[in-house]
């Protein structure tokens, strides 16, 4: 079969399921690194969800709401790009929203062993989830929200490591 004839079938069959990659993280500040991820990966979903989890055990620098309000901004001009927030396994999550891909992304090594072990875990618990993993743009790679709120703490100007569409101060 011709790979024209291929996609046509598939994008015009009604049983195709929605691509729905849900993007876990606390965003606590977004990154131009988390930005630059969402953003390459929209021509590969049909839906792409920035979910914040909220974990009660761990201290925030931000308010969930202001953490929700920058994610809305950064996005608002992506129509298939959404934000919300969940509480509980990110896997739960995933089935609630009817996503089938979890969308991850890494900056190094470390970022990719961590993510790796992640992976593997949840394909354990749940085939029908996979994990896409996609690389930031080198520029991006040293960028992490913990070094952005290590830098704010310090007074120091974080604008050249969060998306311009936002602003935070010390």
């Amino acid at each position: 079969m011709r790979p024209g004839r291929i996609r046509y079938l598939r994008e015009h069959n009604p049983a195709r399921m929605k691509r729905i990659a849900i993007f876990p993280g606390s965003f606590d500040p977004i990154t131009r690194g988390h930005a630059n991820i969402v953003r390459r990966a929209v021509p590969l979903f049909d839906e792409i969800v920035v979910a914040i989890g909220v974990n009660s055990a761990k201290k925030y620098m931000f308010p969930l709401e202001q953490r929700m309000a920058w994610n809305e901004t950064v996005f608002a001009d992506l129509p298939t790009v959404t934000c919300d927030w969940y509480e509980g396994l990110t896997l739960d999550y995933c089935r609630k929203r009817g996503g089938t891909f979890m969308l991850r992304g890494i900056r190094n090594g470390g970022d990719f062993e961590y993510e790796r072990t992640i992976a593997q875990m949840s394909r354990y618990m749940d085939k029908g989830i996979e994990t896409v993993i996609m690389f930031t743009d080198p520029e991006y790679a040293p960028i992490s929200s913990t070094l952005v709120r290590e830098v704010l703490r310090n007074g120091g100007n974080v604008d050249s490591f969060i998306p311009p569409q936002i602003a935070i101060h010390a």
